[in-house]
Formats: C-alpha cells, structure tokens, sequence
C-alpha cells in the first residue's frame, strides 16, 4: 500500500510503508507512545462518512503532518508539534506522516491511499 500525492495529474508518493488505523481502538490511541515513525511511514484513518475529524498531539513525540481528506480531496493540512496541537476539519479520510512528508500538498489536491 501506499499514498500518492496526484496534483494536476503528476503523481509523487507520500509514503510506502502504511498503516490503517481501522478499530476505534487504533484510531484514538493513533501514533501515541512511539518514539518515532520511518521517512516513507502513513497512518491512515478511514471513517464511514465525511464528519469533523479532530487530531490531538498529546503523547506523540515527534512533530507530524496531518492531512484531511474527502473523497480524495485535501481539505486541510497542518504540520503539528509534538505534545501539543490540536487540528480539525471535515473529512473521511485522515493520513498522519512524518513532519515534512506533506510539503506541497495544498487544499484542493488530490491524494490517493492505494
């Protein structure tokens, strides 16, 4: 599996190495209490409709770039620090990647879990 960034129909890969966080388990312990994820490294979380998808950083050690997705779509972006921010926006699809994995994803793109 893997995610690919495809703007204006150039395609480039997020990440190689992906995860689903699918259990409501898995979707609210996330990357906590990790010290750290690979490079090429995606959390992926699948929700059932598009809805307010919030993302917290408390017990995440390393900064991460979080992306908001619906239908394919980028929503929103935000590159989070650790232990302390917070994002949301609406979304079914949320991808959490190392800091930096995400430059140059902009609203409006389209990024695709393959």
């Amino acid at each position: 599996m893997r995610v690919v960034h495809e703007p204006e129909g150039v395609a480039r890969t997020l990440a190689t190495e992906v995860d689903r966080a699918e259990s409501a388990l898995e979707q609210s312990r996330g990357l906590m209490f990790r010290r750290s994820i690979p490079d090429d490294y995606a959390l992926v979380f699948p929700f059932d409709g598009v809805g307010r998808r919030f993302i917290h950083m408390l017990f995440v050690a390393f900064p991460l770039d979080v992306v908001w997705l619906a239908d394919g779509e980028v929503q929103a972006t935000k590159t989070m620090h650790p232990w302390r921010s917070v994002g949301w926006a609406s979304a079914d699809t949320v991808l959490e990647l190392p800091a930096g994995a995400a430059n140059g994803v902009s609203e409006g793109d389209t990024v695709v879990v393959e």
